[in-house]
């Protein structure tokens, strides 16, 4: 039985849950925490993660499950955890917080606050005790503590001082539409930083980066296709032969810390699902190649096996760890490999550059651990010459192969899933799933969207068609976000057009529409990220950028665009202008970094 337990333990988040049997005397973010901090005249120490965050994990094991750190925090702070995943609002304006200090971040994210929530101190992973250039909590807390009783008006003055920046960088002014020379800029600044050996964009750690390469597929409209469609394909075609891709299960771990795609960071993520297999289906219409194709069948397959709930919609992610060691459930040594395939362990070995002394490295040390993770590195054709093997019967024999293996590996202890289901992320399945088997004219992935946009559509969205963030074990909460809105309504309208259906685009246009109610601003046009409504953040962000996923006013005016185009009303093809008018300072001056806003002014300007 545990020894200890928190105010966590009624919450859903599994990442909450992690944490409920810490002697951190944990809250969750809520009017109980935020009062306590005030009554009691005492900062808030916040901590941002998500459940299958692996430094988050390391920074559990090392201080918060220690009961020595959880005693300086709980005399100095009120501890508060946040799953990120389900507070996208709270971790945006910290995390902007928290790389304004740093000029970096990442999680888990930690925060001091005041008792009124204003940011005074924050960083990300913070081990037990100091070491090198890191901070450690053992020497921090108490430093707190002191300047706390000391120096309250310096911290104050600091923390308003931070905020203010805060603030100022979220206005923006609606300007002139976007110059088309832009397009042009951003075609030449991914030629000069595309990687033409190994595929991708920008140096090592890489990541799939789906805005710039539907940017890409959007420019194949407007130019000559050599030089564009060359890197769309290699930079597909590489990733999809590298370890960052499982070549067992199917789908993608989250980034390779590698430039050639091979060393993969292991979590694996709905959003980075939806995405790629948005883009592999792309690479299959554009090229026809068999290998795109197959890449899309598996990431729907793995989907459909692995991360898709009894009622239909999908679950949140896997872990990168399994009984505490990253990559564990992913990784092969060769006597396992000769155990499992007998006869075809040479062979095997060969394609999928399986050794001795493994070729996997530990992200930490850069040291190898005798294991290996699977990856071909070289189209079948060209392992098939090379082997003197026909080409259709190296393919059945390695398909037989993989067949054995990731039998064996499900019997080992499997990463952890997150099983919440995200609104937003959905969305983005659902439009990726209903787009690819259209074009890929098979009815499953279809079918597969349906099914989550139906039960969706039941139990999100209240009686006042007021649509909701997180759904787990029969409770829905949280208001929903831009991100909600958008991403729902743009997989409702790739359903619309994959079946028929006008239940599916009059639902969207009611998302269209309580997102116009909820979210647009009058004064400057484009969309904050959280609802007029809401109270319990400092301030409401308005971004267009494109990190891991799409840009949520990007997928705005995506929607708002194609609207228009189905049903004739130019009212909101005007609108779809508008977003891209009230982001026009920054598309101007960091194009490169607005990718899926520039292919959404492509569209406009096409038509």
């Amino acid at each position: 039985m545990p020894v200890f337990e928190n105010a966590l333990i009624n919450e859903k988040s599994p990442y909450l849950l992690q944490h409920a049997h810490n002697p951190v005397d944990w809250f969750p973010w809520g009017k109980e925490a935020l009062a306590k901090a005030s009554k009691e005249d005492k900062p808030i120490f916040l901590s941002i993660g998500y459940a299958t965050c692996h430094w988050c994990h390391v920074m559990e094991k090392e201080s918060f499950e220690d009961e020595n750190v959880a005693s300086l925090i709980n005399d100095t702070f009120i501890p508060i955890k946040v799953d990120r995943e389900e507070r996208p609002d709270l971790d945006g304006v910290y995390m902007a917080a928290c790389q304004l200090m740093n000029n970096s971040g990442g999680w888990p994210l930690n925060v001091f606050l005041t008792p009124e929530r204003k940011p005074f101190f924050a960083g990300t992973y913070l081990p037990k005790h100091s070491r090198e250039q890191m901070p450690g909590l053992m020497e921090i807390v108490p430093r707190v503590k002191f300047l706390w009783k000391t120096q309250r008006d310096s911290i104050m003055a600091s923390a308003e001082s931070i905020l203010s920046s805060l603030r100022s960088g979220s206005v923006l002014t609606a300007g002139d539409f976007p110059p088309p020379e832009i397009i042009e800029k951003v075609r030449k600044h991914f030629d000069s930083s595309y990687d033409r050996a190994w595929g991708g964009f920008y140096e090592a750690p890489k990541f799939p980066m789906p805005g710039i390469l539907l940017f890409l597929f959007g420019l194949l409209k407007r130019e000559e296709e050599g030089p564009i469609l060359e890197m769309i394909t290699n930079t597909l075609e590489k990733m999809s032969l590298g370890g960052m891709r499982d070549h067992l299960g199917g789908g993608f771990h989250r980034y390779s810390t590698d430039r050639k795609w091979v060393l993969p960071h292991f979590e694996k993520m709905l959003y980075d699902q939806a995405q790629l297999l948005l883009l592999y289906a792309k690479g299959w219409e554009v090229t026809k190649r068999e290998d795109f194709l197959n890449v899309a069948r598996g990431i729907i397959e793995y989907v459909r096996r692995d991360m898709t709930s009894p009622e239909g919609p999908f679950f949140t992610a896997e872990d990168a760890d399994s009984e505490g060691e990253e990559g564990k459930f992913y990784l092969w040594s060769l006597e396992e490999i000769k155990n499992i395939l007998p006869q075809d362990w040479p062979v095997f070995s060969v394609v999928f550059n399986v050794r001795e002394d493994g070729n996997f490295r530990e992200e930490a040390s850069g040291q190898k651990t005798g294991t290996n993770i699977l990856y071909p590195g070289k189209p079948l054709s060209v392992l098939a010459e090379e082997l003197n093997i026909p080409e259709d019967r190296l393919n059945a024999k390695i398909g037989e192969c993989r067949e054995t293996l990731l039998l064996e590996r499900e019997g080992r202890v499997r990463p952890l899933r997150d099983d919440k289901i995200l609104t937003d992320w959905n969305g983005l399945m659902i439009a990726a799933l209903a787009y690819a088997g259209r074009v890929m004219d098979e009815p499953e992935p279809v079918s597969m969207a349906s099914r989550a946009a139906d039960l969706i559509l039941e139990k999100m969205i209240d009686h006042e068609d007021r649509l909701y963030h997180r759904y787990r074990e029969g409770e829905r909460a949280i208001g929903a976000f831009l991100d909600d809105h958008a991403f729902l309504s743009w997989g409702l309208m790739e359903l619309y057009r994959s079946t028929g259906k006008e239940y599916y685009l009059d639902k969207a246009g009611t998302l269209i529409s309580g997102m116009m109610d909820g979210f647009w601003d009058q004064d400057n046009w484009g969309f904050f990220f959280t609802a007029k409504d809401q109270e319990d953040v400092l301030f409401r962000r308005k971004e267009a950028y494109d990190g891991a996923i799409l840009s949520g006013n990007a997928v705005a005016a995506h929607v708002l665009a194609e609207m228009g185009r189905i049903t004739g009303n130019e009212g909101h093809r005007d609108l779809a202008g508008k977003v891209l008018r009230a982001f026009s300072s920054t598309l101007t001056s960091i194009p490169a970094s607005h990718t899926s806003m520039l292919k959404v002014m492509m569209d406009l300007q096409e038509e």
